[in-house]
This record gives structure tokens, C-alpha cells and sequence, in this order.
């Protein structure tokens, strides 16, 4: 079983940078997606936005000006967002499942089948 635990959320102003963590355990990286997904405030995790995915490369369908980043490092993904916005706050959870799944694939959230509890990332001044 993929086990994800989130982390490096937090209350950011304007115009900072967080990185996210997601650390995983039961499965080898290189054989599963992972992917960054943000509920909005009032939303339900099921209407949680794609942000982005990685497997052996990254995918994304908009970085927002280069704003994210996803890479991964041994058993750990990150989300590295920078010039943080008042609309960026939610709460951020990472997806996995333990195969790989293309770009158009990896950006739906019920292809998914593990997910960490979420990190809350509240931006504001």
C-alpha cells in the first residue's frame, strides 16, 4: 500500500515561496505517478484542483509563470511555489497511484488511488 504524508504548509504573505513535501512510503518512486492536486476553501476533495503530476517526468497542464515546480528526490515529492497569491490558499493534498499515467490521465483525480491527509496553505497579508 503507497502511504503519502504532506508537509510545509503553513501561513505565507504575498509574494512568498513555500515547498510542499510529500513523503512516500510502500511502493519505489520510479514506479508511481504522483500527483499535487489544491482544494479550494468550501470545496469538497473530490472538486480539488490539478496542479501537477510526476512519474518519470513532470507534467503539468499550467505552471502559472513558472510559480510551480514539482520534482522529486528518493521517497519525496515537492511542490515548490513561488510569488504565492491570496488565491493559492487550500489545502493541498498529493496523489499516487502505483503506475504510470500520461499527462491527460494524471491530471484526474479519481485516476488516483492513495491520499495523503493535506497540508493548508493560507496566504495572506
Amino acid at each position: 500500500q503507497l502511504q503519502l504524508v504532506e508537509s510545509g504548509g503553513g501561513l505565507v504573505h504575498p509574494g512568498g515561496s513555500l515547498r510542499l513535501s510529500c513523503a512516500t512510503s510502500g511502493f519505489t518512486l520510479d514506479y508511481v505517478t504522483i500527483g499535487w492536486f489544491r482544494r479550494a476553501p468550501g470545496a469538497e476533495r473530490e472538486e480539488s484542483s490539478f496542479i501537477m503530476c510526476i512519474s518519470t517526468v513532470p507534467y503539468w497542464l499550467d505552471s502559472d509563470g513558472g510559480r510551480f515546480t514539482i520534482f522529486k528526490d528518493k521517497d519525496t515529492v515537492y511542490l515548490q511555489i513561488e510569488n504565492l497569491k491570496p488565491e493559492d490558499t487550500g489545502v493541498y493534498y498529493c496523489a499516487g497511484t502505483p503506475r504510470y499515467l500520461p499527462g491527460n490521465q494524471c491530471t484526474k483525480s479519481h485516476e488516483y488511488d492513495y491520499w495523503g491527509q493535506g497540508t493548508q496553505v493560507t496566504v495572506s497579508s
